[in-house]
């Protein structure tokens, strides 16, 4: 389905409620919004298979850009609101844009995709006012038509990869343009294997730029469900969400979930959660213990997936299985996993490797065969580069990313294991695990630490830290040194830019 179906028989209906002040768009507002910009591209010159960026915040007006390019077959690029200039600018040209939509709030950086920087771009519309050089979103749609466009069809996100270790890639599936209410499936197939129906509720705690959030709220309203959009994430405030708009449905990242495990008890059950049914999370291992604790805490309504914005595959597991093959993310709904080693040589279960999909959807990289071909092996099976094993019962377990790998010693260290284990310590927020320069070793291990209380950052809490890991961890995983950060570059999509750290403690590459 789409908006215009669900508006057609439930127009006053909420399509979004913004988390923060309640504002609410309803589904009739949504279809006929949208039909209007809908209107517009087509008379700026955009058919079907034109390129539209969206720079824009989680904003009420967020979701009615994505249905009008979505509605009129275009494919569409949301971007990272936090990007600097050059970098946002960067990912407006790659992905060929020649409409973007912004908002006065960013308008700093809107401001800089000047016709000599992006020169494709021949419109640029922006919401709550316009920055010179720019039209005012609201006065350029108002006069178009809140009816569909006559040719109609289904578009699809072309989504940047986070750039952790470098220029982000731009990830795309081939446009077929089916008709309105035949999207890609893989979002709405999740979200009605947990009982999402007609007139459900929600959560959307993360920014719609990153590929789950948006992917997820579209299929909320493709199947009629209201989407409750927090502007940013905050635990106690996800709490009150869920009890103040009756949530049923919410996904999540890791990250959120320590986070909220971390509030006092006393918080924690100030709120009623009755109407949660189903909490879906991904995005990066969970350790054991959070999860476990989470299921403790809600009980069996928390289901995790893994996949990646490339569509290789998908996984899925509920509670009751998860409880069984700790640590699992699931059995494949999308594709057969494969693990791999170097030679491209299966290998058997328990044994870590290179995580394969054969018959997962078809994806490239924007512009670029080689990484394409790099993400295909001679099978035709596909890859993003994540480390797994299957079990014996054929769940997968994930490990690490392959780029996040330390060699010490010529020793293999995936540094998600100490993780998983550092963020269990209470007086740990948030830590990331690293390889750093040793003239003996080539690397040695490292933990970046945010403390719950910075009054408590020093070499206490760093030999504390070091004696729990390998209190659990063979001596040789464990970190041998603890630094301290008051904050760690995290994505508000929960995945952690690891490059930053890396540069803190490599020296730069001489010319």
């Amino acid at each position: 389905m789409h908006p215009g179906a669900i508006a057609a028989r439930a127009a006053d209906r909420p399509a979004i409620i913004m988390a923060g002040n309640g504002h609410t768009v309803t589904f009739g507002e949504l279809d006929a919004r949208s039909n209007r910009l809908a209107h517009l591209l087509r008379e700026r010159g955009v058919e079907r298979g034109g390129r539209l960026a969206i720079l824009v915040e989680n904003h009420p007006r967020f979701l009615e850009v994505v249905w009008a390019a979505q509605r009129s077959g275009l494919a569409y690029t949301a971007i990272n609101t936090h990007l600097t200039p050059d970098e946002a600018a960067y990912i407006v040209d790659d992905c060929g844009a020649t409409v973007i939509v912004s908002s006065a709030r960013l308008a700093p950086v809107a401001a800089t995709l000047t016709a000599d920087v992006v020169p494709r771009v021949h419109t640029r519309l922006m919401l709550d006012g316009a920055a010179p050089g720019w039209e005012s979103y609201e006065d350029a749609v108002a006069a178009s038509p809140d009816t569909p466009i006559a040719d109609e069809c289904e578009g699809d996100f072309v989504l940047y990869s986070s750039g952790t270790t470098g220029r982000p890639k731009g990830i795309e599936r081939t446009l077929t343009f089916p008709p309105m209410g035949q999207g890609t499936p893989g979002a709405t197939l999740l979200l009605r294997a947990l009982g999402l129906d007609d007139g459900d509720v929600y959560l959307c705690p993360a920014p719609l730029y990153h590929g789950a959030p948006l992917s997820y709220s579209v299929a909320a309203q493709r199947l009629g469900a209201t989407v409750v959009v927090m502007e940013r994430f905050d635990a106690e405030d996800a709490l009150a969400m869920i009890e103040r708009y009756a949530v049923t449905h919410s996904q999540w990242v890791p990250t959120m979930f320590s986070r909220m495990l971390k509030l006092p008890d006393a918080t924690r059950s100030t709120y009623d959660l009755s109407s949660h049914r189903a909490a879906i999370h991904a995005a990066a291992p969970c350790p054991i213990p959070v999860k476990r604790d989470m299921i403790g805490w809600w009980g069996p309504i928390v289901f995790e997936y893994y996949s990646a914005t490339e569509g290789v595959g998908l996984t899925f597991i509920d509670s009751a299985e998860w409880l069984a093959h700790p640590g699992s993310v699931g059995r494949p709904m999308v594709g057969e996993p494969h693990i791999l080693d170097e030679f491209g040589e299966e290998l058997p279960p328990g044994e870590p490797g290179t995580i394969w999909f054969a018959n997962g959807y078809e994806f490239q990289y924007h512009d670029d065969p080689e990484k394409t071909r790099a993400a295909h092996n001679e099978q035709g099976y596909a890859t993003v580069g994540d480390i797994g094993y299957l079990d014996a019962d054929g769940y997968l377990h994930l490990t690490d990313r392959a780029t996040n790998m330390i060699i010490s010693g010529g020793v293999n260290i995936y540094p998600q294991e100490a993780e998983n284990l550092l963020v269990t310590h209470p007086a740990v927020l948030d830590v990331a695990v690293l390889g750093v320069p040793d003239a003996d070793l080539g690397e040695v291990v490292k933990a970046v630490v945010q403390p719950v209380d910075w009054a408590t950052a020093g070499p206490d809490l760093e030999a504390e830290l070091i004696a729990f890991t390998r209190a659990h961890l063979a001596a040789y995983k464990c970190p041998r040194s603890v630094d301290f950060d008051p904050a760690l570059p995290r994505l508000d999509n929960g995945k952690l830019y690891k490059r930053l750290l890396r540069d803190r403690y490599w020296p730069a590459p001489s010319a």
